[in-house]
């Protein structure tokens, strides 16, 4: 404080200094800032996640093989009446007889996965904001894409209902269960024959209830069932594991005297009747009416290959009767010894956990194998029901390799006709089963 002035007039001219500092309110409403819109751009990092279901469980857990010099096999199913017997002290010896053999043939099948992108795509990938290099991610998504597409195709369907009829491109079916080139057939509904000619698939819309485009001249009758004649691509499990003249969602399966489901080249004189040599070991349907999975019939599925000779080593389902699996064995978990243990086939790995516990890992020492491209069930309704649990000896099963899933890009512009970069994935092969009989499953289960 100055010397010469008093306390009071320091105080006040303090006080005077400090409200002539205080910009006015009128003063901050008048105010423009600088906001983010205004200068900032969004930009993303170049890792991309993957949001789809890239699990290819059932592919890995079968073996792979060579497909070596041939494309067919023989089944012996008969062992020739009479030729063995007891033999006397001088009786004649037993009638000469031979076994049959019947032979089974199929070629490999090719499963291609294409992809491609524009050269000024690639060019500004590598700048601030891209993904780093567009082909790079576009060839890393294929190769994922081409294994859950051949996945899937070995779970394929053999059969499910029509859900709106109509001619070629109008017809729609309750369940995606075919490809393009497939051959199908119809049976049912349609005068209580379906049609027995086959037709070709030509196009798939992707609605839930896919519209089928194909050749032939057939009209799809609601309520028909409509069953694969002849695949494109690789077999599935579901066309091998199956029998003739069974009720799918209230329909015949196939029309008397015509094959169901085809497999391979089985056609005519070789329907797959019910315990004939090239039957599913069984087939355990309730004709399209949903019922809950029971212990009574897993061990059907297990007992009956077993009468055959078989020994099923894989329960193979979906997700959804894998947990009702658990829940059954839940109440048997206080009575029974606990044990942990990890069951491996092939390339996969079973969850962690008990014979009767928390995490199933096997029952009655098979393990068992959850799979979300399972093929679901389906009633006379066009609703879908649970998945289909399998049985199965793969000890007759493998997946046959003609030429390994292999890679090559285009860069000609002028092929392409324009300044575009594509690439391929390719795979030849099939899926073979040596034993119809020792697979089985069991199909109108609840979900």
């Amino acid at each position: 404080m100055p010397a010469n002035i008093s306390l009071a007039e320091f105080l006040a001219a303090s006080e005077r200094n400090l409200r002539s500092s205080i910009l006015p309110t009128s003063y901050f409403a008048k105010q423009t800032y600088l906001q983010v819109a205004d200068v900032f751009t969004a930009t993303f990092g170049r890792k991309v996640w993957d949001a789809l279901n890239n699990q290819t469980k059932f592919w890995n857990a079968l073996r792979k093989v060579e497909w070596g010099p041939t494309v067919g096999w023989r089944n012996r199913t008969d062992r020739g009446a009479g030729r063995s017997r007891p033999v006397s002290e001088t009786g004649a010896l037993p009638t000469i007889d031979v076994s049959n053999y019947v032979t089974i043939n199929s070629n490999p099948r090719f499963v291609a996965t294409d992809f491609g992108v524009s050269v000024l795509g690639q060019l500004v990938s590598g700048l601030e904001g891209g993904m780093g290099d567009n082909l790079a991610v576009e060839q890393e998504a294929a190769a994922r894409d081409h294994i859950k597409e051949l996945n899937q195709e070995i779970l394929l369907g053999g059969a499910t209902i029509i859900s709106t009829g109509g001619a070629s491109a109008t017809g729609a079916i309750a369940q995606q269960i075919v490809r393009i080139g497939d051959i199908f057939r119809t049976a049912g509904a349609d005068g209580g024959e379906g049609n027995d000619t086959n037709q070709t698939i030509t196009a798939i819309s992707t609605a839930a209830n896919p519209v089928l485009t194909f050749t032939g001249g057939e009209t799809l009758a609601d309520g028909e069932i409509l069953y694969i004649n002849t695949r494109a691509g690789f077999t599935s499990i579901d066309d091998i594991v199956e029998e003739d003249g069974r009720t799918v969602a209230g329909e015949a399966l196939a029309v008397p005297g015509v094959r169901g489901v085809g497999v391979y080249n089985q056609t005519g004189a070789n329907a797959r009747g019910a315990g004939a040599w090239n039957a599913g070991a069984v087939v355990l349907d309730n004709d399209g009416v949903a019922r809950n999975l029971a212990l009574v019939l897993v061990d059907n599925t297990l007992r009956t290959p077993r009468f055959n000779g078989a020994d099923p080593d894989l329960f193979l389902t979906g997700y959804d009767q894998y947990d009702r699996l658990v829940q059954i064995l839940m109440a048997n978990q206080r009575y029974l010894g606990w044990e942990e243990f990890v069951v491996k086939v092939g390339d996969e790995q079973t969850l962690p956990g008990t014979h009767t516990g928390l995490q199933v890992a096997s029952y009655r020492g098979v393990p068992v194998l959850p799979d979300a491209d399972v093929h679901l069930s389906v009633t006379a309704a066009d609703a879908d029901l649970g998945s289909v649990l399998y049985c199965l000896d793969t000890k007759y099963l493998e997946i046959a390799i003609a030429a390994p899933t292999q890679y090559i890009d285009n860069r000609d512009f002028f092929q392409a006709n324009a300044f575009v970069l594509r690439g391929l994935f390719y795979t030849a092969g099939e899926l073979r089963c040596y034993r119809f009989n020792a697979q089985a499953k069991v199909v109108d289960l609840a979900a």
